[in-house]
């Protein structure tokens, strides 16, 4: 069993306490999003091959790592790390620079391997041009050389949840969300997926696509998985073999975790999250 702690909630940034003292417990109640039914999944170090951490800040939990260790769970971390301060994307968030510095603390701690970089969504507008982007990855990738070692990127979808928060701040920013994977903007898409691919392997990064349907095999960008069975195996030095999670959209690659996080808990409040 994979763990995968939250596709829905930063549970590393509000609820590190919880997850720790329910790891102690040995189980979590899972929650389904659709009926609100709940129920009993059990953990132990023997049953879960690896935890899956997604956040923006894991400062809260690092103080429980070594606890983690000392238990014999295996994890990893997916850490979004983008940079949109000035246009409010992402209102609840510190300065890039002190997340840097997070980032950086978290890889000297556990190894590189196990901190993967999200630079998602990217939302290219007015505001946010494809020259912005190519800047703005280029100061990360920069920031963050050596201290990991794969990058995953994808554009902005627009869940109809989202259209509302974000109909608000195109109003108060006067933003324009373009849409670069419908023709005619495709050579714009193109141009920009080239340029993250030149610096990713500039500063020693894989780079991969996370549910994205078009293919950029031309770059060498290969489409990924968040989930990553195989990824796993390599870092822990497993045999598993895992299934396809078939539960999510058909374009994501992850194999099959369980999912112990919550809507509509998350604190940050990003006006492109679809998880609010």
């Amino acid at each position: 069993m994979i763990i995968s702690a939250s596709r829905r909630t930063d549970i590393p940034s509000f609820f590190s306490e919880w997850f720790y003292n329910q790891i102690v417990k040995g189980y979590f109640m899972k929650m389904n999003p659709y009926n609100r039914k709940e129920e009993l999944v059990e953990v132990t170090p023997s049953t879960v091959e690896a935890i899956v951490f997604w956040t923006k800040n894991p400062k809260p939990l690092l103080g429980y790592l070594n606890k983690l260790d000392g238990l014999g769970y295996r994890y990893l971390f997916h850490f979004t790390l983008n940079n949109y301060e000035e246009l409010g994307l992402e209102p609840g968030l510190a300065g890039v620079a002190d997340r840097i510095k997070v980032f950086q603390d978290l890889s000297k701690q556990i190894g590189k391997e196990k901190v993967i970089w999200r630079y998602d969504p990217i939302v290219v507008s007015n505001q946010t041009t494809e020259k912005f982007h190519i800047a703005n990855f280029s100061y990360l990738a920069v920031s963050l050389k050596g201290y990991t070692q794969r990058v995953i990127i994808s554009f902005l979808d627009f869940y109809p949840k989202k259209q509302a928060r974000l109909k608000q701040l195109t109003t108060q920013k006067k933003l324009e969300i373009i849409e670069l994977r419908h023709s005619p903007e495709e050579e714009r898409l193109f141009f920009l997926v080239q340029q993250l691919q030149e610096i990713a392997l500039q500063n020693g990064l894989e780079i991969y696509t996370c549910g994205e349907v078009g293919d950029f095999s031309q770059f060498k960008i290969e489409p990924g998985s968040c989930i990553d069975g195989k990824l796993i195996n390599h870092i822990f030095n497993l045999t598993n073999d895992y299934p396809r999670d078939k539960s999510q959209r058909a374009a994501c690659r992850c194999v099959k975790s369980v999912d112990i996080g919550r809507y509509r808990t998350c604190q940050y409040q990003c006006s492109y999250c679809y998880a609010n």
